[in-house]
């Protein structure tokens, strides 16, 4: 069965290489990475899915398949927050697997400067914690760049205390401040006399922690394994269903696959009820939304950019709708990407 099941894979991937042929020969193919298309795939697994392996396995053995499938049409350069062992590189091998190249960045500016520049293929950012709110860098990032959305991910995230001493030794804790405000209950009551230093990200916290006698680490469990660090404790989050959102960002959107979001930027005109009237041009036509955040302008004083998802994709009728009257009350509107939703946790 194990040759049988081999010898299929294989014959799937010669047709991948036919199709590679085919797109580099073409102009105005797909690109190599087309989320539509992967949602499809993933929609026919489990619709023929019989069991008794559940859909999530099956969906885990195609999403390496995929991953060599880039490398015999083209290999993928995906960015992250790194250094190795961030959430964010976690999220991006069970995203796109082990087959891809990975470039680790130190801050999320620059993942959106490597795309801009197209030193890589994709990236993948954190945008939103189900505790801590909003990414601030990420929506910041977003006000000053080109790049688009081209898909979401869904991540559980477990914070873990990395060491290499005993919890009583420990003088000072390193992390991202978004992620010791996800752990704030924890930490005073455990650990209420110990210094909180902020970094980059959760792999440069564990780095430095690995280098230092009294130093902690809040982090994920691949980054204690890269940098020989302990678990002292582990899921130490303060709400248990703790989940981070991730984008993953291109130079161009997805196409239309059904189950859409549309993710935007605005500025609205300086009068009275702007905003009212343009969350209504929404309303109007239909269109849900699922995230508003805002943002102090970096170009004027006073000035407020909001984020919002909406459910839909830009080129459905009455998303396209309400882009337009919604652009009628705003300074400024610029649509980020439509993308497919994502349904299930990674």
């Amino acid at each position: 069965m194990d040759e049988h099941i081999i010898q299929l894979l294989n014959e799937r991937a010669q047709v991948v290489q036919e199709i590679g042929h085919i797109k580099r020969t073409q102009q105005g193919a797909p690109p190599i990475y087309a989320p539509d298309r992967e949602r499809q795939v993933f929609d026919r697994i489990k619709a023929i899915n019989k069991g008794p392996l559940p859909d999530r396995c099956l969906i885990a053995v195609y999403r390496e398949l995929m991953s060599g499938s880039f490398v015999l049409e083209r290999p993928l350069r995906i960015a992250f927050l790194g250094p190795e062992g961030s959430f964010s590189h976690t999220a991006a091998i069970l995203k796109f697997g082990q087959s891809v190249e990975y470039e680790p960045l130190p801050d999320i500016t620059s993942v959106f400067d490597e795309i801009t520049r197209q030193h890589c293929d994709l990236g993948i950012i954190p945008v939103e914690n189900s505790i801590a709110g909003g990414v601030v860098e990420t929506l910041d990032s977003f006000m000053e760049t080109t790049v688009s959305i081209c898909g979401e991910v869904l991540m559980e995230i477990h914070h873990n205390l990395l060491a290499n001493c005993g919890l009583g030794e420990i003088r000072q804790v390193y992390s991202r401040p978004e992620i010791f405000s996800q752990c704030r209950r924890w930490l005073n009551a455990t650990l209420p006399k110990v210094d909180l230093f902020p970094t980059g990200s959760s792999a440069v916290a564990a780095q430095k922690s690995a280098g230092e006698i009294h130093a902690a680490a809040i982090g994920s469990r691949l980054a204690a394994e890269l940098y020989g660090l302990k678990i002292v404790c582990e899921n130490i989050e303060d709400v248990t269903n703790n989940v981070t959102r991730f984008f993953v960002i291109g130079r161009e959107s997805a196409r239309p696959t059904g189950r859409d979001k549309t993710a935007l930027v605005f500025a609205t005109a300086h009068k009275a009820g702007a905003l009212v009237d343009v969350l209504q041009a929404f309303r109007y036509n239909g269109v849900n939304l699922t995230n508003i955040e805002s943002r102090p302008s970096r170009k004027r004083q006073r000035e407020y950019c909001f984020f919002v998802d909406c459910q839909g994709h830009q080129e459905d009728a009455n998303v396209h709708q309400a882009l337009d009257e919604a652009r009628r009350h705003c300074l400024q509107l610029s649509v980020l990407g439509s993308f497919p939703e994502a349904v299930e946790l990674l």
